[in-house]
């Protein structure tokens, strides 16, 4: 509440390298808001959950801002039981700034659709050892 910017369902799965669901699998989500700023005294567009029975997730968020030296982006730690826990970033397509993050990586790049409500925009995590 109280958050300003462009809707934002982000939807997914966790899956094993064999493409079996994970269940009880924790995403903790964290970025930016519309206008780059992070809220480092509470916890606004901050949060985790649990992948269902099927592995799936959705998180509904707002599309982060840029701020400098860096894109536009979501932060992701991806937990599955049993595994080593999974810190990364991903990014969106057709954002001019891309080529200029020093770290971003295209192989991260979720899938965008628009809605009648703002954007939806999916990504499958992976998870091994």
């Amino acid at each position: 509440s109280g958050i300003t910017g462009t809707r934002l369902v982000l939807s997914g799965r966790v899956l094993t390298l064999a493409c079996a669901p994970v269940a009880g699998a924790t995403l903790d989500f964290w970025q930016a808001d519309a206008g780059g700023t992070y809220d480092n005294n509470g916890y606004r567009l901050r949060g985790h959950q649990l992948t269902d029975a099927a592995g799936r997730y959705s998180l509904e968020t707002i599309l982060p801002g840029e701020y400098p030296g860096r894109t536009e982006h979501i932060h992701v730690k991806v937990g599955a039981p049993g595994k080593a826990v999974l810190t990364t970033q991903l990014y969106f397509p057709d954002v001019a700034r891309n080529q200029q993050d020093s770290i971003f990586d295209p192989h991260l790049l979720v899938t965008m659709q628009n809605t009648a409500s703002g954007k939806s925009a999916t990504f499958d995590f992976v998870t091994s050892g």
